[in-house]
């Protein structure tokens, strides 16, 4: 370990990459540590939000605090639906690199992809990125949210698959 850094609180004995998705939709996956060149599937962009008045800082320019609101509730819905469960909960979130801004006008989208399902917790990367220009605007390599039981204990969830049907949304929601 180098001198300076902390353990690594993401540990889950049970991490398997995410690899049942349909071939053409595979790019080798840089961000995985645990196993490079593991085949993820492509990044979604589903949510998008307009940059209003209250969402700016000082500088007039999109404020980091506010992105990563939305991010965090985006991930959220995202691993409510993997893992089938309305209680989850964000456990880390790795470097948050900013490279580049928005303004006021400008429309965000924002992606996730699963890339590993651990027993009790799911990993993401996220990237928000401007819809007119698509220069990204943040990039994280990884989310990490973890299933929980009633008692908010963290609990396996058996998955080990992305899921794009609605096959997983908690029994409590479906119609």
């Amino acid at each position: 370990m180098q001198q300076g850094r902390r353990p690594d609180p993401r540990q889950d004995p049970a991490v398997v990459p995410c690899s049942d998705m349909d071939q053409q939709q595979h790019r080798p996956d840089q961000h995985d540590p645990q196993h490079p060149g593991a085949p993820a599937p492509e990044m979604n962009f589903y949510t998008r939000k307009w940059v209003r008045p209250e969402d700016l800082n000082a500088n007039g320019t999109l404020f980091g605090g506010s992105l990563l609101r939305w991010i965090d509730e985006e991930a959220a819905v995202y691993a409510i639906i993997q893992l089938g469960n309305g209680k989850v909960v964000t456990k880390y979130m790795s470097e948050i690199v900013f490279v580049s801004s928005a303004r006021e006008g400008d429309i965000v989208e924002i992606g996730l992809v699963a890339t590993r399902f651990g027993r009790t917790s799911l990993t993401m990367r996220a990237e928000a990125r401007n819809l007119f220009t698509h220069r990204s605007i943040l990039t994280i390599d990884e989310v990490v949210f973890v299933n929980l039981d009633e008692d908010g204990n963290p609990a396996p969830h058996g998955y080990t698959d992305i899921t794009y049907a609605r096959d997983r949304v908690p029994a409590a929601h479906r119609s």
